[in-house]
């Protein structure tokens, strides 16, 4: 890991993070300066779970995933993070361990803010601490429909559930929807909590009926509406 000085000498990174959108040039450049800049590569640990570090990442540029592994091994995918936002904010808010990995998916440039100076950011600016709230409550509802879902659907369910995320995530028009690149079996699984095989099977099911379709470096979903309806059936 190396730091980045360039990037650190003012507040000109900070302007693409949602959460300091709309303070001052100099209020950035201040914050800039408590911030430790560093790059990572891709697949570099940034934040390991149970570690006492709490601090606050704005994520300049990449994208890192927030993931963990239970005690079997097995890898649960929470969220993926893009440029422009932030993570780790939940220690830096109750100052107990890091309840969850970050691992950089690819090369990426964070800032990290100690947190002692993030919490007096949200006392100096009633805005950014207005913002941050409604952050938290995003993710517990994030969370909450995500236990619904592994508690009252099976796997087939969970997987079509996931896929018509993606879809929505990358924009649907005319009732499809293409995920460039082509999401990982392994992703998929680990974020609906089942086996990379399983998913493979679901995805070549879900490719003879129509749902999907293989293109050159994505996936097609061909029938967005379809998809919707499988998913409202299994809940009936």
């Amino acid at each position: 890991m190396k730091a980045d000085s360039m990037a650190g000498s003012s507040g000109l990174g900070l302007r693409k993070i949602e959460l300091l959108a709309g303070l001052a040039p100099e209020r950035l450049d201040a914050i800039a300066r408590q911030c430790a800049w560093r790059s990572h590569e891709k697949n570099q640990a940034i934040i390991s779970r149970d570690a006492d570090d709490g601090s606050v990442y704005f994520l300049v540029a990449g994208r890192v995933r927030v993931t963990t592994y239970s005690s079997g091994g097995r890898e649960v995918n929470f969220r993926d993070v893009e440029a422009g936002t932030m993570f780790g904010e939940l220690a830096a808010i109750d100052e107990s361990p890091r309840s969850a990995d970050v691992i950089a998916l690819d090369s990426a440039l964070t800032a990290s803010l100690p947190p002692a100076g993030f919490r007096q950011l949200l006392r100096d600016e009633p805005l950014l601490a207005e913002r941050v709230l409604k952050r938290l409550a995003g993710l517990v509802r994030l969370l909450t429909d995500r236990v619904v879902d592994l508690s009252t659907h099976g796997v087939p369910t969970r997987i079509h559930a996931e896929l018509l995320r993606l879809a929505r995530e990358a924009g649907v028009a005319a009732n499809r929807a293409r995920l460039a690149p082509p999401p990982k079996h392994s992703d998929i699984a680990s974020r609906v909590s089942t086996y990379r095989e399983q998913v493979t099977r679901e995805l070549s099911a879900l490719t003879k009926a129509g749902i999907l379709a293989k293109e050159k470096e994505a996936l097609l979903v061909s029938d967005v509406a379809r998809l919707e309806q499988l998913i409202a059936q299994a809940g009936d």
